[in-house]
């Protein structure tokens, strides 16, 4: 057993299912953290519901019955239980479009026909493939409904009529605030103080009325003011429901409704999933790690979706889509089961029937300020920085200004196109350069390698003198069968004339072919990194018996002999490959002592080889290794000073410039810190994971972001806690006297990393502030070659 996987009899984990149903006849029973979860869900979805259908034109009743079926019917069928859905601000342009040219009656007809496309995409199973789009577009999507939909409700706000484009809102700002109407414009203010103010009230009274949710604060004081100060403003009138409008057949142009289906189920499909992804990723990350709530079956979820839009299109509601606010709320509040959701719904139903006489009572302008603040926190700066890091902000400001300036669908195929000409252009992006050095021409192919690029490559090559002596870099990820056989040919040519020619990869390691490397092509011992992998040129002992037992995880000998004459082979393996390679460097550490770079803290994991991943050698790192790569804090009885001992001796006596703190996947340390308990028996090893009890407070803390992957979410609660426990270690270190005295000296930085492996990938931790910490984002490290050419593009 490895030192970081504990033992599975001692830490199983203890599953307990306080909501399962009792033996016997089963009954319907409502939990009491699904019925305080749907109370907070309904006071926010309330006068969201309102101020869509207001933003969209529909009538008022409109967004209360996509409130209800949104909460009982995609809550009852859809794939993620802890969902909520209802209408949402990401469909107001769209819905609002359609209305105007349409009418409601076949706005209505349209909503029925997208419920029933994503009902058939269900069927198909393509759910995951709708995940496939590029992030930037989806965030640029956003953006663009979210600068549309503040522009619009400015004017509201502002007391006058939104015109039917962004371009024509912008043009009529200044006659709009020329003539604005004050009692509008003070109930507006007054709505966005309260829904900027109320999260952040501080002491224990501001936690005690942050429970309340900010958006039923501001409209219910707006309409107080408003009542209690007779303001001559227009309000909410919801007609009898004996008028409701419910559909009728649609009217136009069949390519136009078509399309009208199309924006609709495109843009409900695609939000409604990626909500889901990260209601998973929030209930993984809550207290009791989401115990008892399945996953998201994502093509049951758009099934649900469609049911819900086909019945709130039939009943005269807007589009229903699954809603990131809403579902935070819920997920924060407690709800353990999609009961939750369906109550929401309920309590909809009945205010809509029973509280007609209040909710008429309440402002236009303070509906309006309401999704207006919405529409601007739509355009997030997060997302901003994520796609400027990963260099397609211009996918993403395409995308936003197609949807501003031309509509919905039409911003998104731009994005699209623009999305796939960049990814185009950095695969054929490839620079090709020449220099001669010590008598030795150097030939450095930056890029990936493809067909594209073989007359450059071919013109470059031909250019080396014969009998030249060459050496050639390949700093790229990927080279294809074209590419390799113009290299391959120039080399057999040039060797017969009497050169000689070196490949070598991106960090300089000789390779001795150019033939790409394949598992059956080539033996893993053919690889840089060979001396230090345990496969030992296919001489693996067999497992031994009678004296021990082979490990499964390792697949070597446990112990005995075997595990002996293993060691021995790859001892005197590196005597005999790599010894007569590093002898004049490890000479020359012995004679001047070790100056490493940095400090590398990191897990005892043997499948975590620090010198592979970071492509070190002897004297670069000064590493230390531990069950977890915890940093007790100082001061605390841990009954071992090495960490301690480590940090002073690396910053003050070797002065290091950096410090690391490197995590990894599938860590067994993590697993048995989710399994644990207080009635575990305090072993050497629980003593020593308390440790890492503040990086489980951190995942399960409202205060804190909860950690991430770049491009992606985190698969379970186990990866989760592995990234935030990078995090965590990291403040600790800062705890740390002399770690802190050269952090303010601008002497040292530090840093984190999240190793995948698996996927064989390091993730860096990206936005480090020596002052105010970390953004929690962890980034893709690319190969130079593909760095470059991102950077070139």
């Amino acid at each position: 057993m490895t030192l970081c996987t504990p033992d599975r009899t001692t830490n199983r984990p203890r599953i307990q299912r306080p909501h399962s149903p009792p033996e016997g006849p089963r009954r319907f029973r409502v939990a009491g953290a699904d019925l305080s979860a749907s109370v907070a869900v309904f006071l926010i979805a309330l006068p969201l519901s309102l101020g869509i259908a207001l933003a969209t034109g529909a009538p008022l009743q409109a967004g209360l019955v996509a409130a209800a079926v949104g909460g009982i019917v995609a809550g009852r069928f859809g794939g993620s239980p802890l969902q909520v859905s209802g209408p949402a601000a990401g469909l107001t342009v769209v819905t609002a479009e359609l209305i105007q040219r349409y009418g409601w009656r076949t706005t209505c007809a349209i909503t029925v026909l997208a419920g029933l496309t994503q009902i058939a995409l269900s069927a198909l199973r393509v759910a995951r493939s709708a995940l496939a789009v590029s992030p930037a577009i989806v965030h640029g999507m956003l953006a663009g409904i979210g600068v549309t939909i503040a522009l619009a409700q400015l004017h509201i706000v502002l007391g006058g009529t939104p015109q039917s484009s962004a371009v024509d809102n912008v043009l009529g700002l200044p006659a709009e605030l020329a003539s604005a109407q004050p009692a509008a414009l003070a109930i507006s203010a007054l709505t966005v103080a309260a829904l900027l103010c109320w999260p952040r009230l501080p002491g224990r009274a501001g936690r005690i009325a942050r429970k309340l949710p900010a958006a039923l604060v501001a409209v219910a004081g707006a309409t107080a003011v408003a009542t209690v100060a007779g303001l001559a403003v227009p309000r909410v009138h919801l007609p009898s429901w004996s008028s409701h409008a419910l559909p009728g057949l649609p009217e136009g142009p069949v390519l136009g409704i078509s399309a009208g289906v199309l924006t609709i189920t495109l843009v409900t499909s695609v939000q409604s999933l990626l909500s889901a992804v990260a209601v998973d990723k929030l209930v993984a990350a809550r207290a009791d790690r989401g115990r008892g709530v399945p996953r998201s079956d994502l093509d049951r979820e758009l099934a649900g979706q469609g049911a819900a839009n086909v019945l709130s299109g039939a009943l005269g509601g807007l589009p229903v889509a699954g809603v990131a606010v809403r579902s935070v709320a819920n997920v924060s509040a407690g709800a353990v089961s999609r009961t939750s959701t369906m109550l929401h719904g309920l309590w909809v139903v009945l205010a809509a029937l029973l509280l007609v006489p209040v909710l008429d009572l309440i402002p236009l302008p303070a509906l309006a300020a309401l999704v207006m603040v919405v529409g601007i926190q739509m355009v997030s700066i997060t997302h901003i920085r994520t796609v400027t890091r990963h260099r397609e902000v211009v996918v993403y400001a395409v995308t936003l200004t197609g949807v501003v300036l031309i509509g919905i669908l039409e911003g998104v195929a731009l994005g699209i196109a623009v999305a796939i000409a960049v990814a185009l252009n950095r695969l054929t992006r490839t620079r090709i350069t020449r220099e001669e050095r010590d008598g030795r021409h150097h030939l450095h192919v930056r890029g990936q390698l493809t067909f594209l690029a073989v007359p450059r490559l071919s013109r470059a090559l031909h250019q080396l003198p014969h009998g030249s002596d060459v050496v050639v870099e390949l700093d790229g990820s990927f080279m294809d069968h074209a590419a390799y056989e113009s290299l391959s040919d120039w080399t057999t040519g040039h060797l017969a004339h009497g050169g000689t020619v070196e490949t070598t990869g991106p960090s300089g390691a000789r390779i001795g072919d150019p033939t790409p490397v394949t598992a059956s092509a080539a033996h893993p011992c053919c690889r840089p990194w060979t001396p230090w992998h345990n496969h030992q040129c296919g001489e693996r002992p067999a497992p031994a018996t009678g004296t021990g037992e082979a490990d499964e995880t390792t697949g070597t000998a446990g112990t005995g002999p075997s595990a002996g004459l293993h060691l021995a082979s790859g001892i005197g393996k590196f005597q005999r490959n790599t010894a007569p390679l590093v002898r004049d460097e490890l000479a020359r550490l012995a004679r001047e002592g070790q100056r490493p770079s940095q400090l590398f803290l990191t897990c005892a994991d043997s499948r975590l080889v620090t010198s592979m991943i970071t492509s070190s050698g002897p004297g670069d790192l000064f590493t230390v290794r531990n069950v977890g790569n915890l940093v007790p804090l100082p001061g605390e009885e841990s009954g071992d000073d090495s960490v301690a001992a480590a940090i002073e001796y690396a910053v003050d006596v070797l002065r290091v410039s950096s410090i690391t703190v490197c995590g990894h996947s599938g860590c067994g340390a993590m697993q048995a810190l989710l399994n644990g308990g207080p009635e575990d028996p305090p072993t050497p090893l629980r003593r020593w994971l308390r440790h890492g009890l503040p990086s489980l407070e951190r995942m399960a803390s409202r205060r804190h972001a909860w950690a991430r992957i770049s491009g992606r979410l985190p698969a379970d609660a186990v990866e989760q806690l592995c990234l935030t426990n990078v995090v965590q270690q990291l403040e600790h270190l800062r705890a740390y006297e002399p770690v802190a005295r050269r952090l303010a000296e601008g002497t040292l930085t530090l840093h984190g990393v999240y190793f995948h492996v698996g996927e064989a990938q390091a993730y860096l931790l990206s936005g480090t502030d020596e002052v105010h910490g970390y953004d929690d984002v962890f980034t893709q490290v690319m190969p130079t070659g593909q760095r470059e050419a991102a950077r070139a593009s």
